[in-house]
C-alpha cells in the first residue's frame, strides 16, 4: 500500500523543486514501467513519450517474445529488468496478490526466477540484474535469496527501509494507476505522491538518497494517464533542480 500523502498541484511541485535548489540539492528521479511482453501500440507510445529519459522496463520472462527484443533494440533509453517469472498470483483467496510470496518453498520460487533470468538474458544480453516483483510484493526469504537466481537488484513500491543483504534496492513511489478502477489515479493524487516523497527526502523522514520513482503501466493507461505523464515529464525536465537518473547508474552506485 502506498504511503498516504495529501493531494498536491503543479505549484506545489515547483515549490518543492525550488526548495531543493535553494539548499544546493538535486531532486533525483527515475522511471519504471511494468508488464512488457510483446511489441504493442501502447509500448510504441510509451517509448515516444520521453525518449531522452532512461526507462527501466520490467519484462515478464515466461511471456516475452523475440519480437520484443527487436523492438527494444531500437530504443536507446530502455534498460530491461525482470518482472517475476510468469506474473501468476499464488496468494490465498482474499489475500493481496503476489507471485513471490511465502506460499511456496523459497527454493522453488528462486528456481523460477533463475529460469526467468536466463530466459531474459538470452533475449536482452545487456539487461539489468534487477528484479521487479509482480504486484510489488516479495517474501523476505525470497528477497534474501535473489543472488541465487543471478539477481543483484530489487525494486518494489514505497520508500525503502530495510534492504536485503547484498541486494541493491531502489523503489518507486508514484503509481499513475488506481487499481481499484484500472484508471488514472488523478492529477492531485499523483502529484501528492511525488511531492510528498520529495519533501520527505528533504526533511530526512525517508532515505534522502533514494531517487523518487515514477511507476507506469503502459498496457493499462487511459488518455488521462498518458496526458499526465507527458506533462509531469515536461515539468521535471525543465526545472534546474530535477534530474532523471539512469537505472544502471542507480543500481551500480549501491554495489
Amino acid at each position: 500500500m502506498a504511503l498516504a500523502y495529501p493531494p498536491a498541484d503543479w505549484s506545489d511541485l515547483t515549490a518543492t523543486l525550488d526548495a531543493f535548489a535553494a539548499v544546493g540539492k538535486t531532486a533525483t528521479l527515475w522511471w519504471r514501467d511494468d508488464d512488457a511482453t510483446h511489441p504493442t501500440a501502447a509500448l510504441d507510445r510509451l517509448l515516444t513519450v520521453a525518449p531522452e529519459i532512461p526507462l527501466a522496463l520490467a519484462v515478464i520472462p515466461a511471456r516475452a517474445v523475440p519480437a520484443l527484443a527487436a523492438r527494444i533494440a531500437r530504443a536507446r533509453n530502455v534498460r530491461v529488468c525482470q518482472h517475476g517469472w510468469n506474473h501468476w498470483n499464488h496468494a490465498p483467496l482474499g489475500a493481496p496478490k503476489a507471485e513471490l510470496g511465502p506460499e511456496r518453498p523459497t527454493a522453488y520460487v528462486v528456481g523460477e526466477l533463475a529460469r526467468g533470468h536466463m530466459t531474459l538474458r538470452a533475449l536482452f544480453p545487456n539487461m539489468l540484474a534487477m528484479l521487479v516483483p509482480p504486484h510489488n510484493r516479495i517474501a523476505p526469504a525470497v528477497a534474501a535469496a535473489l543472488r541465487g537466481a543471478g539477481l543483484t537488484g530489487l525494486s518494489t513500491f514505497n520508500a525503502r527501509k530495510k534492504t536485503p543483504p547484498g541486494i541493491a534496492q531502489t523503489n518507486t513511489h508514484v503509481d499513475l494507476m488506481d487499481w481499484s478502477t484500472r484508471r488514472f489515479a488523478g492529477e492531485g493524487v499523483c502529484l501528492g505522491a511525488l511531492v510528498g516523497h520529495l519533501r520527505a527526502r528533504l526533511e530526512a523522514r525517508v532515505d534522502a538518497d533514494e531517487p523518487s520513482g515514477i511507476l507506469t503501466h503502459h498496457l493499462a493507461h487511459d488518455e488521462d494517464a498518458w496526458a499526465f505523464l507527458q506533462r509531469v515529464f515536461t515539468a521535471l525536465g525543465t526545472h534546474r533542480a530535477a534530474r532523471f537518473a539512469d537505472p544502471v547508474e542507480i543500481f551500480a552506485a549501491q554495489k
